[in-house]
């Protein structure tokens, strides 16, 4: 089976996947003293011992020039923080662990997936599709697809992260005709 490439804005870097997550996990970080920058390298290195001080420098910069991280200083502190484009790209990391959460009961609703996205964008279209069927959702027919649990956030970002917002229809029903084969599907 093929695997599909839904890498388009993601950062490649594993040392700015380190450095876009500490951000997003700890929202800013202020460092005080003189050593500010080389303390949060050491931050950065104590979680992963393999990157090189210059890499990590050449990295920083590089994300610093691109708008996605913004340092501020206040006397001797430093605050670094994410721009909200910064948070985007964090949030497209998201995109590998991106997963629909199965409550113990259902709430009786079918979440129906609707896209209509023209031929000329057809890779976003394998991607997004292929996207759905990692998160387990079912064809109902091609472009129209099934999921038993709530799954708007999940969809919203991987819209918004193939640039197909207009395109891409979320809609909760009741009835779904014979669902018996949705039901076996979500062992419901």
């Amino acid at each position: 089976m093929k695997k599909y490439k839904y890498y388009f804005h993601k950062p490649r870097g594993e040392i700015a996947k380190d450095i876009l997550t500490l951000l997003a996990v700890s929202g800013a970080l202020v460092l005080s003293g003189s050593f500010a920058a080389s303390a949060f390298w050491r931050i950065i290195l104590q979680k992963h011992k393999k990157h090189e001080k210059k890499k990590f420098c050449d990295t920083f910069t590089r994300l610093q020039r691109k708008g996605l991280v913004v340092v501020e200083r206040h006397g001797h502190d430093l605050k670094i923080a994410l721009t909200p484009e910064g948070r985007r790209a964090a949030g497209y990391m998201q995109i590998d662990k991106l997963k629909i959460n199965h409550p113990k009961k259902w709430d009786g609703f079918w979440r129906l997936i609707l896209f209509d996205i023209a031929n000329l964008r057809t890779p976003q279209r394998n991607a997004f599709r292929g996207m759905l069927k990692e998160l387990e959702f079912v064809p109902f027919q091609k472009s129209v697809w099934v999921h038993a649990f709530d799954c708007t956030a999940e969809i919203e970002l991987l819209s918004d992260f193939f640039g197909i917002q207009e395109e891409v229809r979320l809609i909760l029903t009741k009835d779904t005709g014979n669902d018996s084969f949705f039901r076996k599907h979500f062992h419901i």
